[in-house]
């Protein structure tokens, strides 16, 4: 059940999302362990999510549609924010100092970084809610057997994310500075883009 739960969570990683481009971006500008905090941090969210789904909070969240929109909507602003904090600091502007992305971070922010960001959709409560749901009924999984499936879906986030870590790591011994600005841009516009996705969703 964790290989299944693995190779799950291994399709999901194929979607590159704003939490696998910011790792990314980590490793570039801070190294590969303060990259590695940020993967803990999403890791640390992912189990909260599996459990909350598996707990039945997903049901409740589903329940009330009103709910559902306002985390949208807050989930979207917190990846503009960042995104916007990403393009100035390729000016040197700091949107938010403690959302100062162009200068080398410290682990301890990176920590926090992820977390909001992993945090900004909690509506994925309701994706896992639907998974187990449909492992119920496909396969007559206990509730065992889901949090074994959730614990190979969690290695897969972490498993991913490291590589992402040592690639972004290795990339950026060739990378010039203004490329890596470069890149923290590009980064902002796509969590950008990827909340205004959020909202027009949400409408």
């Amino acid at each position: 059940m964790i290989w299944k739960g693995f190779r799950f969570g291994l399709l999901l990683q194929i979607a590159v999302g704003p939490i696998c481009l910011f790792i990314f971006q980590t490793a570039a500008g801070s190294g590969f362990w303060a990259a590695e905090i940020g993967v803990l941090g999403v890791t640390f969210v992912d189990v909260f999510y599996i459990l909350a789904a598996i707990f039945g909070i997903g049901a409740i969240l589903a329940k009330y549609k009103k709910t559902k929109g306002i985390i949208h909507y807050i989930g979207a602003a917190i990846l503009i924010v960042f995104g916007l904090s990403n393009i100035l600091g390729f000016w040197g502007i700091s949107l938010i100092r403690s959302l100062d992305f162009h200068s080398e971070q410290s682990t301890h922010s990176v920590f926090w970084k992820t977390l909001v960001l992993t945090l900004s959709n909690p509506l994925t409560i309701l994706f896992w809610a639907g998974v187990f749901s449909a492992k119920i009924g496909e396969e007559n999984l206990k509730q065992k057997d889901l949090y074994i499936f959730g614990i190979g879906a969690v290695l897969s986030t972490f498993i991913f994310l490291t590589i992402i870590s040592a690639v972004g790591t290795i990339l950026t011994l060739f990378l010039a500075p203004i490329l890596l600005r470069v890149l923290n841009f590009s980064v902002g516009l796509v969590l950008i883009a990827f909340g205004i996705r959020i909202v027009v969703k949400a409408r």
